[in-house]
Parts: C-alpha cells; structure tokens; sequence
C-alpha cells in the first residue's frame, strides 16, 4: 500500500455515482420500458441480463423450504440470533407521537406513522448478501411497515442463493421477487402485473441500481445513493499490523471500487501493515478484487500528532471507522464524521457487517457529513398536529395576519380574521 502525508488524505476521495450518460439513458429507457409493458419488459431484461427465462418473477414457498435444506443448520442457527440483535439495536430508535397542551388550551404534537409499504433491494452478482436482507427488513419490521417487498436478481438456473432466501424468511418477509437491476427499481416505483409499487426503495445494488434509485426518486422515497464500500481505521503505535492489515482487506474485497484508508501517528505501523496487506493478499480467494482496490483506492496516511490523525479522519468522513489507540473510548468526543465507529481493537468491521445489531446500510464518499445509517425513522413519516383555542387565535390573529400581509397573502391574513367576527 502507498503510504503518504495527511496532506493527501483527501485525493483518496471517488466521483460520486452519477454514472456515464450512456449510463443514464439506458436506466431512463429500462424504466419507461418496465412503466409501459410491465413483466413482459421486467422478464425480457432478466433474461438478456441475468440469462435466465421467468416463467413467474415471484419466489414460492416451494423455493424457500428448498433453501432451508440448502444451508446448514448451524448457520441458521447464526442468521437467526444476528435477526434478534439487529431487531433488538433498532427498537431503541422507535419514536413515539407526542403532544402537549399550552395554558391557553392549544394542542400541538407529532403523529409518527409508519409507511404502508417499502421494496428492498438486495444486490446479486459477485456475493450473494443475506445479511443486507436483515439490515434492510428489520428496522422496517420494527417500525410496523406492514408490506415489505424483496427484489433480487437471480441466477441462471432462476433461482436465488439459499442463504438470501433463508434471511428474508427468518426476517419475515412474504413478498419476495426474482428481478434485479434497473428494471427491479422501476418495478417497485411503478408497478407491474405482478407487482404492486411501494412507497419507498432501500438497499444497495449496481450502478444501474442507484442510477434508477435517483431516477425514480420523487415518485417515491429512496433511503441513500450508496457508492462502493469503504474503511478508515484511526490507529497508534499499539495497534497490531497484522489485523489491521486483514480489516483493511475486509472492505477491499467487496468492491473494485472499494476504499480502505488507514490514518495512523506510527511510521512503522504503516510500514508494517503495508507489508502485511501484500502478504495476506496472496491466498486471499478474492484477490483479484482486493488487490485493485488497494492499488486504486487504498492508502496509508501517516499524521505527526493524534489531532491531526482525528481531523483527517473527520475531513474523509468515512463510512466504517475503527479506532485502535490507547484509550481509544476517549477519542470518540472528538469524532464528527463516519457511519459507523468501532472501538476497540475486539471490534472488527465485520461485528458490526453481521451480527453485533447497527445497521450496516452506512453512507457513503463524505456524506456521513450530514447523513445517518439506515435506521427505523426511514421507514416512518411524521405529521404535525395542531389544536389552537378560541383564546389563542384571538391573542394572536393580529400577529399572524400581519406576517401574512408582509408577505402579500393577504387572504391568508383574512382566513385567520374572519374568525374573530
């Protein structure tokens, strides 16, 4: 890995998924597609993309206890206790309504509703990703979201992986479809024979994914534009290079395009863990991969002083982040910027990736600067209530008439003294 000057610990950063404009006009014209002629154009697109034809796009029950007898009963067993912990994490995030009522008799408050139906994406191609069924479904399922659809692309035998079907089973999920990419999302936006649209889309996938996410947003919701995955690790000289070396990889793997960045005060911890990331490459089964992103995106930046550490870690605000230092707990005040902050040296990325509870839906390329992992309020919806008395329009119609009038609505100052006649 290049070890460089914090200096240049911004070049690190990825164009944001805009995509090319041949890109954009092939999502543009999938989704018209799907809008016009429905399964007909969702089933033509799997099978010129996924080379598989679809007798029925919808998985059966006959398919899902097919995929219970597929995975092993020990990783079930793990599937199910993650779904508990995840479940767990997020139902301390539930919002309640609320109201309060003034002296003057005046009621206002907040109706928190969930919303009536959300489509997951989960993504196929090089991994299969049960563990994105869970992290979608659960905080949808605690926020009382009561239709939950699943699109997945299949493979060529029309299938999906087992391990994806037996976690969205366990998640509870009743829905679920074989369609992927561009055409999936416009299925879920609009509707098809088969399908019936949702209100909001989650999860992550391809560029013609996110593509037709930010396409068909506006129509409905979308939870983020997430971009290939990424990890800083903030660490000292107490850190072991070795296992540094092997998170850095853990997010290397994922993704061509995937960024693992270590930000330390120790020359000879980045020294040491630049070796270690060649030594462990070697049998690592998804070498190639892991290889290209440490070459294209991965970087040792390597800081005089801790605060100058911690305020490059806040400038890439990245979407995981372990700090391995003395005292590392104490740093936490000091940190503004990333999706996720593992503490700790016990507290590999991959705890949180699979098991520990958070969310693993994180944001992405600096925009933990102002957005949150996926969590229960993304699938609830807010109403403001109000209730004002006879006492408070009369004490302060005068008031809002004239704000209305500054404004130039002078029927709107007339709706509030029309009142007091």
């Amino acid at each position: 890995m290049k070890i460089l000057k914090v200096s240049d610990a911004l070049s690190i950063k990825r164009s944001v998924e805009g995509g090319t404009e041949e890109q954009r006009q092939a999502v543009k014209s999938i989704i018209e597609n799907v809008r016009k002629n429905g399964d007909a154009a969702v089933k033509e697109y799997t099978e010129r993309f996924d080379g598989t034809l679809l007798d029925s796009l919808a998985v059966t029950q006959e398919e899902i206890d097919e995929a219970f007898t597929k995975v092993d009963a020990d990783l079930v067993a793990v599937i199910e206790e993650a779904a508990e912990n995840i479940r767990s994490f997020h139902e301390k995030q539930l919002r309640n309504s609320w109201m309060t009522t003034d002296e003057n008799g005046s009621i206002l408050g907040q109706k928190v509703t969930p919303l009536d139906s959300v489509g997951l994406y989960v993504p196929g191609g090089t991994a299969a990703y049960p563990s994105s069924v869970l992290m979608n479904v659960m905080p949808a399922k605690v926020a009382g979201v009561e239709r939950i659809v699943m699109v997945s692309p299949p493979g060529k035998d029309g299938k999906l992986p087992a391990a994806v079907l037996v976690s969205a089973s366990i998640a509870g999920v009743k829905e679920i479809y074989k369609v992927g990419g561009a055409q999936a999302v416009a299925a879920l936006a609009y509707g098809t024979e088969s399908i019936s649209p949702v209100d909001k889309i989650t999860g992550p996938g391809n560029i013609f994914v996110a593509l037709a996410k930010r396409e068909v947003f506006g129509d409905v919701d979308i939870d983020m534009i997430a971009g290939p995955s990424e990890i800083a690790i903030l660490a000292d000289d107490t850190a072991l290079a070795n296992e540094v070396a092997a998170d850095l990889l853990s997010q290397a793997e994922h993704d061509k395009r995937a960024c693992s960045v270590l930000v330390t005060t120790s020359e000879k911890l980045a020294n040491d863990v630049s070796a270690q990331v060649e030594k462990q490459l070697e049998d690592l089964p998804r070498r190639e991969i892991a290889a290209a992103s440490i070459e294209d995106y991965g970087a040792i930046y390597v800081a005089d002083n801790m605060d100058e550490a911690v305020a490059t870690i806040n400038q890439l605000a990245p979407e995981h982040l372990e700090v391995i230092t003395e005292n590392a707990m104490e740093l936490l005040g000091k940190i503004k910027h990333a999706g996720a902050i593992f503490i700790g040296r016990y507290s590999s990325e991959p705890v949180g990736d699979y098991f520990a509870g958070t969310n693993h839906v994180l944001p992405t390329n600096g925009t933990a600067r102002f957005s949150s992992p996926l969590n229960v309020e993304d699938f609830q919806k807010k109403s403001s209530i109000i209730v004002y008395s006879e006492q408070a329009l009369k004490t302060n119609a005068h008031k809002i008439a004239a704000f209305a009038r500054s404004e130039g609505l002078e029927a709107h100052a007339r709706a509030v003294e029309e009142r007091l006649k």
